[in-house]
């Protein structure tokens, strides 16, 4: 079955793993501060911080731009929980605004009418690779000294103007999940223009524990270079070495994936925005979204199928669709919490009707056009 993502790896990523394997454990993650410094310089930010995952990104930038207990966060309820989860780990409480029905993307407009006393950030969501109208977020979080942190998990390489998406807000956060742009197989980075940011991420992906004698509260006596000092409750949320030699590698590759998903994405919407009874998602003017993720919309209706029916039949066909995402306030988890359905009609309108079908770098022109074939067949 062709899957809706897979990685590419090849022998350059695998002896760039190797070579660290052979030199050996470094404390001083070498390998680490270069990926970040190569990862800042490709998206155009002055910090970047590596971590263990994406979520890990999203829990620490939660962190260091002061979210605490009570306060609120607006986000997009089509995203992975991650995002606000995140919110949720700092004791926050996430409030989802609806989403535009034309780019899938966090209405700005929708949101400005949820900010109040409570608000502390705005967390949009770059849904597919598609940033969002980020000069809207800007202006809401300027007007309303709010804090603007962009997950940009799916979002790598993708441009809002002149500008990478990334680039916005007071932090952003990226995955290296192995279905991404690039790939540390686990892994993610927060990016940062903000000095104070930067630094304070810094501490909580390693417990909080520091040798830096300038910020340290225990000092040490004379000579005692081992001397450390717990400034915050911190976490292990380590980038390795290992990871980033393979980031690194997938790095110089980045182009080319993007250069293949956006030629693939174009291959996907000029065969099915002929079709009836499906829509191609529509890409807002001057942005160049990266697609991570391609999802068909289906007039389930006027097809006279549901949207389980199609996912099947598709699947029994060997085109291996999946969606994203169901509204987060659709977990059990958080109807606990006391969120309920049809809080985000659009959201629940949007999730009723997509299919994911498979985009990614190790496709070929034939199984994009066997996915082209396999729903014109569905659909007729």
């Amino acid at each position: 079955m062709l899957q809706y993502s897979n990685a590419y790896i090849d022998e350059e990523d695998i002896e760039a793993v190797k070579e660290v394997l052979r030199t050996g454990y470094d404390a001083s993650l070498p390998k680490v501060r270069e990926f970040e410094a190569a990862v800042a310089r490709y998206v155009g930010t002055k910090f970047a911080v590596g971590l263990n995952s994406g979520t890990s990104a999203l829990h620490a930038s939660m962190f260091a731009v002061g979210m605490g207990d009570g306060d609120e966060a607006i986000t997009s309820p089509i995203t992975f929980a991650a995002t606000s989860n995140a919110v949720l780990y700092m004791r926050g409480k996430p409030v989802f605004s609806d989403i535009d029905p034309r780019t899938y993307n966090l209405d700005a407009d929708l949101v400005e009418k949820e900010i109040n006393q409570k608000t502390k950030a705005i967390v949009p969501v770059h849904y597919t690779g598609q940033p969002c109208e980020m000069n809207k977020f800007v202006k809401l979080a300027k007007e309303n000294d709010l804090k603007l942190v962009e997950d940009a998990a799916h979002a790598l390489g993708a441009k809002y103007g002149d500008r990478m998406a990334g680039t916005f807000g007071d932090a952003a956060v990226l995955s290296f999940h192995s279905v991404k742009h690039i790939t540390t197989y686990e892994g993610g980075m927060v990016l940062t223009d903000n000095e104070e940011i930067y630094e304070k991420i810094k501490l909580f992906r390693s417990h909080g524990i520091t040798r830096e004698r300038r910020i340290m509260g225990v000092v040490p006596e004379e000579g005692e270079d081992w001397v450390s000092d717990q400034v915050h409750l911190g976490y292990n949320y380590r980038l390795s070495d290992v990871q980033a030699a393979l980031g690194l590698s997938q790095l110089k590759k980045l182009g080319k994936f993007v250069d293949i998903r956006r030629k693939y994405a174009k291959m996907y919407t000029d065969a099915f925005e002929k079709l009836e009874f499906v829509e191609p998602p529509y890409q807002l003017a001057r942005t160049d979204s990266s697609w991570h993720l391609y999802v068909l919309r289906f007039d389930t209706k006027k097809l006279g199928m549901s949207r389980v029916e199609i996912f099947h039949k598709l699947r029994r066909m060997g085109i291996g669709v999946w969606v994203h995402y169901p509204p987060v306030y659709y977990m059990s988890y958080y109807q606990k919490l006391g969120y309920k359905k049809g809080l985000c009609k659009n959201a629940e309108k949007l999730y009723a009707e997509i299919l994911t079908l498979p985009l990614y770098p190790k496709m070929n022109e034939n199984e994009v056009q066997m996915v082209i074939d396999t729903i014109k067949k569905v659909v007729k």
